[in-house]
Order: structure tokens, then C-alpha cells, then sequence
């Protein structure tokens, strides 16, 4: 049974091959996959590693967590595998308890804060005009 695991703090831009190299040096077998960005194509830091066996995995886990690689202290460990089709997936796959999530949220019990001013203080997002227009108006003079 393979193991997948999770490979993070990787640098921006690294060479996958430098990391399959380094990954094949424990042992055979390991496919590894980098997580992409779509809108920049540059690396988001994070990838899988698919491992064909249990104490390949523990090895790999134990050698490279921690390591450094291209400047950045490695992080390898047992990925958690999500739930398929749960509610929030991308691809539009609503599961059948989308709607029972709905429900719990609106019995859930918020605390709402009002950002509305006190009557007593400015808006704190004018208070730099405010200070502005009260300088304004503090050096004019008006004839008598």
C-alpha cells in the first residue's frame, strides 16, 4: 500500500529534479508532484510525495524532516487525505450535507461587533483629513 506524503518550506524556485534526486537517494519508487500556482506558475512552497512502501516512508520522514534544501528547513510528513466531495470542493460537487452545514451555521450563536463610530469620535478612516481641514481652518483669518 503507498503512502502519500505531505513535502513543505520549499523554496520558490527549486529544481524538482534536484528534489526527485534527493528523494531517490532513500529510496526507490518515490514519485513526487510540486503545487503550482495558476495565476504566477511559480511553486506555492508545498508538494506530495507518493511513497510505494510503509518504512520507505518512516525513513524518508526521519532523514529529510528538518533538513535543509536550497536554504529552507524541509517539513515531511504523513499527508491527511481530505474527504471526497466534501462541501467545499472547486469543482462544484455539493455533497448531500451542503445543506445541513447551512442550518448549523445559522443556529451557531455570533457575537456581532458594530463598526459604527461612537458619536463622541471621528471615523477613524477620515481622521487624517479631519486633521487636515482643522489646520485649514485653525490658520485662516478672517478680516473684522
Amino acid at each position: 500500500m503507498s503512502v502519500r506524503l505531505y513535502i513543505g518550506n520549499l523554496p520558490q524556485t527549486f529544481e524538482s529534479k534536484e528534489l526527485e534526486a534527493l528523494l531517490g537517494s532513500i529510496g526507490d519508487g518515490i514519485r513526487f508532484k510540486a503545487v503550482f500556482d495558476r495565476d504566477t506558475g511559480g511553486c506555492r512552497g508545498f508538494g506530495f510525495a507518493n511513497v510505494p512502501d510503509q518504512k520507505i516512508a518512516d525513513s524518508l520522514i526521519q532523514q529529510l524532516n528538518g533538513t535543509d534544501f536550497n536554504g529552507n528547513k524541509l517539513r515531511v510528513e504523513r499527508s491527511e487525505r481530505r474527504e471526497s466531495n466534501s462541501g467545499g470542493s472547486r469543482r462544484g460537487g455539493n455533497s448531500s450535507n451542503g445543506n445541513s452545514q447551512g442550518a448549523n451555521r445559522k443556529q451557531a450563536k455570533k457575537v456581532v461587533h458594530s463598526d459604527a463610530p461612537s458619536k463622541e469620535a471621528p471615523d477613524p478612516r477620515w481622521a487624517g483629513e479631519l486633521s487636515k481641514l482643522k489646520d485649514l481652518l485653525a490658520n485662516q483669518k478672517t478680516a473684522v
